[in-house]
């Protein structure tokens, strides 16, 4: 019979091993000391940082709302995207990025059209009008970690 209770009492301590070791896991999870780190808040700041410098410069903003979209979006690799575009945003990206942009519609759907296996980051920003023309247009900036 004492053999019999010994074994209960194991059992019972091993189960109480196991909730401690989780609730001393769970706060340290709750406190942050075990989450990996973070860069998603930096990188949508230096992208919406990069389009609003293109949404400003009145050269890149009248690129964009010449680029003819009637057969569809406009994506990075296509001739047609503005040249000067692509070298700013060659230019102005985090060198641990890759990235790419498509010119849409505003009111349209835009997304890419093969996704990388990598979280995908993205912003955009609405391109409306110049003095001399009112055709908006939304720039789409999606990145990636290298």
């Amino acid at each position: 019979m004492k053999s019999g209770k010994r074994g209960w009492v194991r059992i019972v301590e091993a189960v109480i091993s196991l909730l401690l070791i989780t609730g001393v896991l769970l706060v340290l999870i709750s406190k942050g000391y075990l989450k990996k780190e973070d860069f998603s808040s930096e990188i949508y700041s230096s992208q919406l940082a990069l389009l609003r410098e293109i949404q400003l410069d009145e050269n890149l903003r009248t690129q964009i709302l010449e680029t003819d979209l009637s057969n569809g979006p406009v994506s990075w690799d296509n001739p047609a995207f503005p040249q000067d575009v692509k070298n700013k945003i060659n230019e102005r990206k985090p060198e641990h990025l890759e990235c790419t942009a498509k010119i849409c519609l505003l009111d349209k759907i835009c997304a890419l059209d093969n996704y990388p296996t990598k979280d995908v980051y993205v912003q955009s920003v609405a391109i409306t009008a110049t003095l001399q023309k009112y055709d908006p247009k939304q720039l789409k900036l999606f990145c990636w970690e290298k």
